[in-house]
């Protein structure tokens, strides 16, 4: 079952939404918290809770975002590499044979 956020944003299939989410709620929580403690202002502490947890979720959000699209780009650069291992493999143009005098020659 999903859960939307805002009607729009599904939580469940967007990656690094959950998360964003949940430390944005835990963000809004201290800052908020925070600034209630240290001044004693409800209506200025829910502002800053709100503001809290804008900051926290976005934050985080690229943050995330930016570490998905790096894992993204290292998976696809290994499974390459494992294709050219296995097609390269045995030939001429395989970077771990060994080449003999005459082969080097020729080449």
């Amino acid at each position: 079952q999903s859960f939307k956020l805002l009607g729009f944003l599904d939580v469940k299939s967007v990656p690094c939404s959950r998360e964003s989410v949940l430390y944005g709620s835990v963000g809004s929580l201290v800052v908020g918290l925070g600034h209630f403690l240290a001044t004693s202002r409800v209506r200025r502490s829910c502002d800053f809770a709100v503001g809290g947890f804008i900051c926290t979720m976005l934050g985080y959000w690229f943050y995330c975002r930016y570490n998905l699209a790096q894992q993204r780009i290292r998976q696809r650069m290994l499974r390459e590499g494992m294709r050219n291992k296995i097609f390269f493999e045995g030939s001429s143009l395989d970077p771990e044979r060994k080449q003999t005098g005459n082969e080097r020659s020729n080449s």
